[in-house]
């Protein structure tokens, strides 16, 4: 009788541990997180482009946003002719 008294009044290591345990796990939780979103508004600031020899090139969103069209139907030629390559 003496020892179901002594079981009552303690508490005992197996509920201990896991709240103990659960509560070191709690901030890496929010780390997590935060990471991720980081990683998603770094991908938004760039945009990946296609150029017509098949390469990629990654371009900042807002150059393409502050960028001039100049004709949207240009042959090579005429563009080369227009940033003064070719003569």
């Amino acid at each position: 009788m003496a020892e179901s008294q002594d079981k009552q009044k303690g508490v005992p290591r197996r509920k201990i541990l896991p709240l103990l345990g659960s509560s070191l796990l709690i901030p890496f939780l929010g780390h997590s997180r935060q990471k991720e979103h980081k990683t998603e508004e770094r991908e938004d600031l760039y945009e990946t482009l296609l150029k017509p020899d098949g390469t990629t090139v990654r371009v900042k969103k807002s150059s393409l946003n502050k960028a001039k069209v100049v004709d949207k139907k240009m042959s090579n030629t005429s563009l080369l002719h227009w940033l003064g390559m070719k003569k």
